[in-house]
């Protein structure tokens, strides 16, 4: 049967168009084929009767021009794709990145706050001579595209030499728009900038060019701009940048980071020496002047300004600088493209941490203070007395008059003496005028006098940190002594030698002789190495818990000969201790080796994870400005580094550390108490002091010394790392306990809920001190400059007082009343 036909049946009218499109399609296909058939018969007669090379010439020639027109097209086809006159007055409009805390509150941002927009009048006229003749000599002559320069680098590249053509404004355009334009290395990407660089030279001048590019290209440290940069680098405004100084700066935007002229000062020399050749090339000035500059010196003024947002710390700037990697790595720009950064800081534990350091390192300053203000030395177990004298003494006057030797060094040491003895002034003559330079002298002392401290604080379930804190101010100390200060980390790396016996199979009861002893390791054949205790050693049997417990340096040793230095070392680089190079010497055991805090820290928290090591985590992941997640840092699957057994093991005996050793202030002095283990650390001469104390929901550690390690505390008592070390992480955790940050209840592996303590501050307090690691055949190390008063022992008459002493005022935290000073037990050297 016939179907009949509805004009309304929209399936027959889409059959209907369908047909109509078939038939226009199929029409002009014919046609298409007429024409090429055409087309082809002409140029197949042309071609005919011609020699092959002439053929071969006009079919060239007829591909040559397809090619051209089918480029031209593609051209014609980008235009609307990439930014046009209105973007390009919207370009300054663009969203900084942000850094946030793990609550979602602002740490610091990216926005070019360390920028300032100046005219171009107001920057040095060797800046622009440098930059035109290094990055674009043609600068005037081209309309934003140099097409010679593209010719070349093509075939530059083409033999092997990768080069770029881009000019000024192309640059220019892809730092203005790196969306738009895009980031990926490809054909498509380089069109796109061209068009952007043909649209800005029709829009702007070259002097609006120039100036928008000298304005908002980075520099570093989150200077972004020709002025932020001169201020920087040289202490300086741009417009007063001598020839070097420009050549200097523009030679950095070929890398910033690879000619770093603080960092990296001969590469950045040698590049600057680059500019300077082609400045002289193009006329800047003679070939005799070029080459009496290139001898010149690298001299840099290099000062890092403060963010605008006044809201960097150590932290912040850790970050920082490695999300300045991650984005050159992923081709992003931190202070145009909006990212947010979510960091895995806990900005109240933050906080308790900051006010923690602060409070207690003022007091240990004072102690310091007035210990080496007299011959004779004041002794208290309260830091009460100190704090209550420090302003009637002369902070550190007996220190100064009693180590010339080491005061000549410290001028000798400083960038004024140097840059004197450059210019010519005799080394004796520099000397003699800087110490008689009071204001200099003043200073000089006051850095090297002033106490230093770092704090970390990790979360050892997930490796992410919750505080960090890299110095007492960081306005004056950036020096970061979390992450970059390398020291000896003493007695805490005491338990990593009782991991690898435990992980051996020896028992926390194994007995050992406390007894002075010679050990050797290897062969045996090497020389002998004599640990002792500076407390003494009883000559009786003591288990391997209580060689840790009272950090006895001959059982240390014993246990270390036991299981030799190789398992020691590759179970200390598995826990945590994997930036810092481990020396394998005997005294290693004792921790002579340097390490950083947050190596140690990550390793005790291995320890409190039950022996899975987790790499430190300070960013989460970080967002687009519409909140997509473009990376995520979750933490990874966790290292088996010490089996559970071990760990369990080993936590108990860090128990017993806290409960009855070296870290029992954590418990009289602020009443920390709940499962907690930890372990004190104290080097020699009193240089380092150390604590480090592992909750079951936060491991915190803390370092306390001075910079220059040839300045020390004096005492014994104070410059143990039970003493001072320990005052910054028990005021942390009391904090953090009494804030509820905490579980007070939490249990370490192994544990059980502690019964009800009274907080009482025991009678006989275990002392942590300094022992010798004499080597045979050695001769003992140079005493002092002038004899010190032994700090081992108890104090000499009072000094007399210009001014009576005022009331001994309340400690900064509560602390017990003053004891007579306690027997000398443990004496962990290190």
């Amino acid at each position: 049967m016939d179907q009949k036909t509805n004009p309304h049946d929209p399936n027959q009218e889409q059959h209907s168009a369908g047909g109509r499109a078939r038939r226009i399609l199929g029409s002009a296909g014919e046609r298409a084929r007429s024409v090429f058939s055409l087309a082809g018969a002409r140029a197949f007669a042309r071609l005919s009767g011609r020699s092959r090379i002439e053929q071969a010439l006009l079919v060239g020639l007829w591909l040559l021009a397809a090619g051209l027109m089918a480029f031209f097209l593609y051209l014609v086809a980008l235009i609307p794709l990439t930014p046009g006159i209105s973007d390009l007055h919207q370009a300054r409009t663009a969203r900084p990145s942000v850094i946030l805390s793990a609550d979602g509150k602002e740490l610091g941002t990216f926005e070019k706050g360390l920028q300032e927009r100046v005219k171009l009048s107001q920057i040095s006229p060797h800046v622009i001579k440098a930059l035109v003749s290094t990055e674009d000599h043609r600068f005037y002559d081209h309309h934003g595209v140099d097409f010679r320069r593209v010719a070349g680098a093509l075939v530059a590249t083409a033999r092997g030499d990768a080069q770029g053509g881009s000019t000024i404004t192309q640059q220019l355009a892809r730092n203005m728009f790196p969306e738009e334009i895009g980031r990926a290395r490809s054909i498509n990407r380089k069109m796109k900038e061209l068009i952007t660089a043909i649209k800005i030279e029709n829009t702007y001048s070259k002097t609006e060019i120039l100036e928008a590019y000298l304005n908002t290209v980075p520099f570093l440290y989150n200077a972004y701009g020709i002025e932020m940069a001169a201020r920087t680098y040289f202490g300086k405004p741009a417009l007063k940048l001598d020839v070097l100084e420009s050549a200097t700066l523009v030679g950095m935007l070929k890398g910033t980071h690879y000619y770093n002229p603080v960092t990296s000062p001969e590469r950045a020399r040698a590049r600057r020496n680059v500019v300077l050749g082609q400045m002289a090339k193009h006329g800047a000035f003679t070939q005799a002047r070029y080459e009496a500059l290139a001898k010149r010196p690298l001299r840099t003024r290099f000062a890092r300004l403060n963010d605008r947002s006044g809201k960097d710390d150590h932290f912040t700037a850790y970050v920082r600088k490695w999300l300045l990697e991650w984005a050159e790595e992923n081709d992003y720009d931190l202070a145009l493209d909006g990212l947010v950064v979510h960091t895995t800081l806990d900005l109240e534990l933050q906080d308790a941490a900051r006010r923690a350091v602060e409070r207690q390192a003022n007091t240990l300053q004072a102690i310091a203070d007035v210990e080496w203000a007299w011959p004779s030395m004041p002794r208290s177990t309260s830091t009460g007395m100190y704090t209550s004298m420090r302003d009637d003494v002369d902070p550190f006057a007996y220190y100064w008059s009693s180590h010339g030797r080491e005061l000549d060094a410290f001028v000798r040491e400083s960038a004024s003496y140097r840059r004197a003895v450059e210019d010519g002034e005799a080394p004796e003559d520099a000397l003699k005028r800087l110490k008689r330079d009071r204001g200099f002298m003043a200073e000089l002392k006051e850095a090297k006098a002033r106490l230093e401290a770092g704090f970390v604080a990790m979360d050892p379930s997930t490796g992410e940190v919750r505080a960090w804190i890299g110095s007492r101010s960081f306005e004056r100390d950036q020096f970061d002594h979390v992450a970059q200060a390398a020291r000896q980390p003493g007695s805490t790396f005491k338990p990593i030698v009782y991991a690898a016996a435990l992980e051996r199979g020896i028992p926390p009861d194994r007995t050992y002789r406390d007894a002075v002893r010679d050990i050797r390791v290897g062969d045996g054949r090497g020389k002998a190495w004599r640990p002792t205790d500076m407390s003494g050693n009883t000559g009786a049997m003591m288990t391997m818990r209580d060689g840790l417990v009272l950090s006895k340096n001959t059982i240390t040793a014993q246990v270390m000969q036991e299981v030799g230095l190789s398992p020691i070392v590759r179970l200390a680089q598995g826990m945590g201790i994997r930036e810092s190079k481990l020396e394998s010497v005997p005294s290693l055991a004792l921790g002579t080796s340097p390490v950083t805090l947050l190596e140690m820290v990550s390793t005790y928290s291995t320890i409190a994870a039950l022996g899975e090591y987790r790499k430190p985590v300070f960013v989460r992941r970080i967002t687009d400005r519409e909140g997509k997640v473009i990376a995520d840092f979750a933490p990874g699957a966790p290292e088996r580094a010490l089996s559970q057994d071990a760990s369990i093991a080993l936590i108990d005996m860090l128990r017993g550390v806290v409960n009855r050793g070296t870290g029992g202030g954590v418990r009289y002095r602020f009443g920390v108490y709940g499962d907690v283990a930890g372990k004190t650390g104290t080097t020699q001469n009193n240089t380092d002091g150390w604590f480090i104390l592992m909750h079951p929901q936060l491991v915190a550690g803390a370092w306390v010394g001075f910079n220059d390690n040839r300045v020390t505390m004096r005492s014994s008592y104070w410059g143990q790392g039970g003493h001072n070390a320990l005052l910054l992480v028990g005021d942390f955790m009391r904090t953090a306990l009494e804030a509820g940050k905490l579980d007070p209840n939490a249990l370490l592996p192994g544990g059980r809920p502690p019964a009800p303590r009274q907080i009482v501050e025991p009678q006989e307090e275990i002392e942590e001190l300094p022992g010798e690691l004499d080597m045979e055949g050695q001769a003992p190390e140079d005493e002092m400059e002038v004899p010190d008063p032994d700090p081992a022992l108890d104090i000499q008459p009072a000094p007399p007082q210009t001014q009576p002493i005022q009331p001994v005022q309340p400690a900064p935290l509560p602390e017990p009343a003053p004891v007579d000073p306690p027997p000398q037990g443990e004496n962990p050297i290190i």
